[in-house]
């Protein structure tokens, strides 16, 4: 018993100290951020956007999540487990609502894992890997569309062999580990990575949307690198929901390319509020549990939250 409550001490503590580095590293980068920046010409910036073109990039934004939701089933097939694109929609913003507003605690993958787990009996570890593979095919997309980037914007002092190179090899080296140890992810290989493509498609154009809001005339490519390069970044869970990491490779990357710095904050931050606005709307489901159609014998959203933190030995009250 004494064990049980120690190990449950000790994960409480852990949760605690992760949540607290997680605001303290989003709050010094902030800072470091607005040091540079000032952010008075920020709020100018921002109320002078064009707000036709913001909903341009809230739709792109919106398909792209759309395509990321479709591709995190397509690896749950992988693993036997089978959902309606409709269902798997409305799980996959529960879990983007939860990783936003859950920082210290389990998160949206957590609740995912602990929910189809629940329901459908199938394997955890299965499960996690599913959530795994499909965080690293967006993120050997987000390197292939980087990669082609970096190739054709001059000035990088990048010889044009090495990214080509590195991804080619980088993808062989991908494909095969998957083939020999993780066989039966391979079976949607394309099509989960056709589809992690155009994820990220998705989010450029949402970014060139961004920067058309902003009145920028022209010099689209160097930003949009920019704007890769940290999302490279934020797949890090270094900060609450990549806020603060993005802006300070905004701050940084325009200062190594010349870029406006005042621009490229802004529009890290249009996204971060485009994403959060996304995150938002899985709180329907919390309040309105009976629209995901479950059996009657699965908890309902939030029970299902306080579910997991029970097992794990963490109390919702550390969030």
């Amino acid at each position: 018993m004494t064990i049980l409550v120690l190990s449950r001490y000790k994960k409480k503590l852990w949760s605690f100290t992760k949540l607290f580095l997680k605001l303290f590293i989003t709050g010094l980068s902030l800072y470091l951020v607005f040091k540079k920046v000032k952010i008075t010409d920020v709020r100018e910036a921002f109320e002078h956007a064009n707000i036709f073109y913001l909903l341009f990039a809230l739709l792109f934004f919106v398909i792209s999540q759309v395509i990321a939701s479709s591709r995190l089933n397509t690896f749950f097939k992988s693993a036997g487990v089978y959902l309606s694109g409709t269902l798997n929609f409305k799980v996959y913003l529960l879990g983007m609502f939860y990783n936003l507003f859950l920082p210290g605690g389990i998160g949206g993958d957590g609740y995912k894992v602990f929910l189809l787990k629940k329901k459908y009996n199938a394997r955890g570890r299965d499960l996690l890997l599913s959530i795994f593979f499909d965080r690293l095919s967006g993120l050997w997309a987000l390197c292939l569309i980087t990669s082609v980037f970096i190739v054709f914007i001059p000035g990088l002092h990048i010889p044009i062999w090495i990214p080509i190179v590195v991804m080619i090899l980088g993808t062989g080296v991908y494909w095969l580990v998957i083939y020999i140890y993780f066989n039966k992810y391979n079976t949607h290989f394309l099509q989960a990575h056709i589809k992690a493509l155009l994820v990220q498609s998705m989010l450029v154009i949402c970014a060139i949307f961004l920067l058309y809001a902003l009145h920028l005339e022209g010099g689209y490519l160097p930003y949009l690198l920019v704007f890769l390069v940290s999302s490279l970044v934020a797949v890090f869970p270094f900060t609450v929901g990549g806020l603060g990491a993005r802006e300070l490779v905004f701050v940084y990357g325009a200062n190594y390319l010349a870029l406006n710095q005042h621009m490229a904050v802004l529009i890290s931050l249009l996204f971060y509020c485009i994403s959060a606005m996304m995150c938002f709307s899985g709180a329907y489901f919390v309040f309105n549990p009976g629209k995901l159609v479950w059996n009657n014998n699965l908890s309902e959203p939030s029970q299902v939250v306080e579910e997991v933190f029970e097992e794990e030995g963490r109390l919702l009250e550390i969030v």
